[in-house]
């Protein structure tokens, strides 16, 4: 097996990773970026809360002005692969997989989440077109639009009932065996209009990532521009606890203000450090923060203020 050496090991290249990265590079480390091609920023999704970026910037878009602003640093080099084991070797960290190994004195982990979509045929193509996980970032391009809300717990009928300052026409559909929406919420949509289906998707009907419809298992047909999901997401943390890195009771990883965990030389950054803030202005404010903690840690102590 190939065992190369490098300063730093990035897991994952999504806004956080390539900040993180841009960062090292401008202090001139020698890094690894992982990109297993997957997560948040490769789907469809405009984003039009990022500033600098009149009518939005696509995701991808981004990642890929964030690969070619990289391309300038010959001591940034990428691999496309998954990191299939991390470990502690004294000092250093050590990440394998079908590339081989890399050796490392910092990590910054910034693997992101998987989100719970409803899953039917062809789910994949209407992530970012018109399905969507996220109120800040597509709440106001839902104006005036059909609506359907799914979840069955309270945090579906706050969803719905926060979209109504967008939309009068909303939908919940619990896509579930369960309700579990409390009374008290069940209040709050019918003083809003809002409707509650105890139903569960059975395919939708659409065109090039566009509702239409879709057709629950009941036998039911609804009508809908964007569906907004509730379903939650899961924090992917399974490096981290490799590295016997601390999470918070909902699954996070936490870090310190520096973004740095409770283990010396390993950082995290992006949507896997919180259930809050899930954003690209975020996620790059995080990356960049986590590489200047790491390179001052990569300092030797001559160098050091402290």
């Amino acid at each position: 097996m190939v065992n190369k050496t490098t300063d730093a090991i990035i897991v994952g290249a999504g806004p956080a990773g390539l900040s993180a990265a841009i960062y090292l590079a401008r202090y001139d480390r020698t890094v690894v970026v992982f990109d297993a091609g997957h997560g948040r920023s490769t789907h469809h999704q405009i984003n039009h809360n990022y500033l600098g970026f009149p009518g939005g910037v696509p995701a991808a878009k981004l990642r890929e002005l964030g690969r070619a602003q990289l391309a300038e640093y010959p001591q940034v080099d990428f691999e496309h692969h998954k990191v299939i084991d991390m470990r502690r070797d004294g000092d250093n960290f050590v990440a394998e997989g079908q590339f081989g190994s890399y050796t490392a004195r910092v990590v910054i982990i910034c693997t992101g989440v998987l989100d719970h979509y409803p899953h039917f045929h062809g789910w994949e193509s209407y992530v970012g077109t018109s399905m969507f996980w996220c109120i800040t970032c597509d709440g106001y391009a839902s104006k005036g639009k059909n609506i359907l809300v799914i979840g069955h717990t309270n945090a579906a009928a706050g969803e719905a009932v926060q979209l109504s300052r967008f939309s009068k026409r909303l939908t919940v559909l619990t896509n579930s065996h369960l309700n579990e929406i409390e009374p008290k919420y069940m209040d709050r949509l019918a003083k809003f209009d809002i409707p509650v289906v105890h139903d569960k998707i059975e395919r939708a009907v659409g065109t090039d990532g566009q509702f239409h419809s879709v057709l629950t298992a009941g036998g039911l047909e609804i009508e809908l521009d964007a569906l907004f999901c509730t379903q939650g997401a899961t924090p992917e943390v399974q490096l981290a606890k490799d590295l016997g890195v601390s999470l918070f009771t909902n699954g996070y990883i936490d870090t310190d203000i520096e973004q740095k965990t409770n283990v010396p030389g390993v950082y995290a950054a992006g949507d896997v450090t919180r259930i809050h803030g899930h954003q690209i202005t975020t996620a790059v404010h995080e990356g960049a923060t986590a590489a200047s903690a790491a390179n001052y840690y990569l300092y030797p102590p001559e160098l050091k203020a402290d």
